[in-house]
């Protein structure tokens, strides 16, 4: 797949407004925000979600998500008889009041970032290409942790690696939404005031928001 986002609501509700056909937003947010929710299917077809970091590696033509369960975990056995499953990503969320408004006869809502993938998976199963795989993950969480996985000896990394499953999972359709009421726009300034002023992520949010270009980047500037 080449890094094109698809706008129709295949996997998830996306009203026009809310949705991105930039992938570099979607790349962020998966960057950003990489512990993510694996869903598939168990044999008695009802979904199975397991929580996980994922690290993403962008190619010409296709992206990939690299990450790993433990053996006992059932998921890596469903992935491998249905290997098509859903990824999500959320990113930053947060409550929004209507009094962002300079009228009455509003109600309130939630703001969101969120990117939803299918992906076609495939087991990883030699030592070396699980050793890469977790590379990658040490690579983006902690990397001074390297050299102590390093200094712990083969024995114990391979004792390690037998009790994984890692996989490969192939993006095959992409979605992104930037739910930041982009359709109302004398919320705009208020808005951005609110989240501005929140927690960590009403602050994104709101550098969200100038990112988006709802809300000029000095000063708050509309």
């Amino acid at each position: 797949m080449a890094a094109a986002v698809n706008g129709n609501n295949h996997g998830m509700y996306l009203s026009p407004q809310f949705a991105t056909q930039d992938a570099a937003h979607a790349s962020a947010l998966i960057r950003d925000y990489p512990f993510a929710s694996l869903i598939s299917v168990d044999d008695e077809g009802l979904p199975f979600v397991t929580p996980m970091p994922l690290h993403l590696i962008e190619e010409a033509e296709r992206w990939l998500l690299l990450g790993h369960c433990a053996k006992a975990n059932p998921h890596w056995r469903y992935l491998q008889t249905r290997p098509t499953a859903v990824v999500t990503f959320m990113g930053p969320q947060a409550y929004m009041s209507p009094s962002v408004y300079p009228d009455l006869a509003r109600v309130p809502t939630w703001s969101y970032l969120t990117v939803h993938c299918t992906v076609r998976a495939r087991l990883i199963e030699h030592f070396d290409d699980k050793d890469r795989l977790l590379k990658h993950l040490i690579h983006d969480h902690d990397p001074a942790y390297e050299q102590q996985w390093r200094g712990l000896g083969d024995d114990y990394q391979q004792k390690m690696m037998a009790g994984m499953v890692a996989f490969e999972l192939e993006v095959t359709n992409l979605q992104c939404k930037l739910k930041l009421n982009q359709h109302r726009p004398e919320s705009h300034q208020a808005m951005h005031a609110v989240y501005e002023a929140g927690n960590d992520d009403q602050r994104a949010l709101a550098e969200w928001m100038v990112h988006l270009g709802l809300i000029g980047a000095a000063k708050g500037e509309s």
